[in-house]
């Protein structure tokens, strides 16, 4: 009988051996085919996130509220950070800020993007930037900022959803 018990036995050990050796030959496998991105598609996505920071810099730089709207999240949230005021919370916030700010067209506004930081669905973008004013206050104004950026990719799209800037010189700092 020991020996009728051990012949039954050994069918039911290689059948688990293969079972636990298909489970763990599956799962070396850590993601899916589907969810991998191709290098080709990573360049595109990181190229598509330097467009919009691109579009969005361009359409400060040329006070263009529609195209600066489109590199706003869809979703509505967005956060204005400048020094002095509290905190925007809502891409309306920023667009009524901006619509208010561009009626002026004597501020001229150049920017380099000088750090970029792309994930799969999540960039920031460090940028400086130089505002001036043909006159403030009896002569000409100038403000150096250092701004992040924060992009969202929301449905295959990179958004903006974060604007903070820090004052680092400007002319009106006394020396």
């Amino acid at each position: 009988m020991k020996l009728l018990n051990h012949k039954i036995m050994r069918p039911k050990y290689i059948l688990s051996f293969i079972i636990i050796f298909i489970v763990v030959l599956f799962s070396c496998n850590q993601t899916p085919d589907n969810k991998k991105e191709t290098k080709n598609q990573v360049q595109q996505s990181e190229q598509k996130f330097i467009n919009t920071i691109e579009t969005h810099l361009n359409a400060v730089t040329n006070r263009d509220l529609e195209t600066l709207k489109r590199t706003m999240s869809p979703k509505g949230n967005m956060q204005l950070i400048l020094p002095g005021t509290e905190i925007i919370n809502t891409v309306d916030g920023f667009m009524d800020y901006h619509k208010e700010w561009f009626s002026d067209d004597s501020w001229t506004f150049e920017t380099k993007i000088l750090n970029t930081e792309i994930g799969e669905t999540m960039g920031m973008v460090i940028t400086e930037i130089i505002y001036r004013e043909p006159e403030r206050n009896g002569g000409p104004y100038f403000n150096r900022m250092i701004v992040s950026y924060d992009l969202k990719k929301i449905e295959g799209e990179w958004y903006i959803i974060k604007d903070h800037a820090s004052s680092i010189e400007k002319s009106t700092d006394k020396n």
